[in-house]
């Protein structure tokens, strides 16, 4: 639990416009700081298994608002990252945005049965 100063803070800190309290961006600030929390309490206590899953929980609820706030709005979510410090993951699959851009630069091309050639 985030006391209601801190929360205040982090709110404040994060918030969009005037009077944003929920926000993508003000949820994965929050959602980060009880991360940490939940963190430091499990290293104290590493059979407190239904704090393991809460912890799991919230793990999941960050990485899908942090996926939505990249497809939505991708220099938000730099700017959050970078704020945070958290570390990403390499996507796996290629932004269509990029592999449009390539084909048109003649770096990719579409073969017959759909897959991509790269040429160098």
């Amino acid at each position: 639990m985030i006391d209601k100063k801190k929360k205040a803070q982090i709110i404040k800190k994060f918030a969009v416009h005037e009077n944003d309290t929920g926000s993508s961006e003000v949820q994965i600030a929050l959602l980060t700081e009880e991360i940490k929390n939940l963190t430091e309490h499990l290293k104290q206590h590493k059979k407190d298994f239904s704090s393991r899953r809460g912890l799991l929980r919230k793990v999941s609820e960050r990485r899908r608002l942090l996926r939505y706030l990249e497809k939505e709005n991708l220099t938000s979510f730099e700017k959050l990252v970078a704020r945070l410090k958290l570390k990403i993951a390499k996507r796996k699959e290629i932004s269509s945005d990029i592999l449009l851009e390539a084909e048109v630069d003649g770096l990719v091309e579409k073969e017959a049965d759909g897959d991509l050639a790269v040429s160098v």
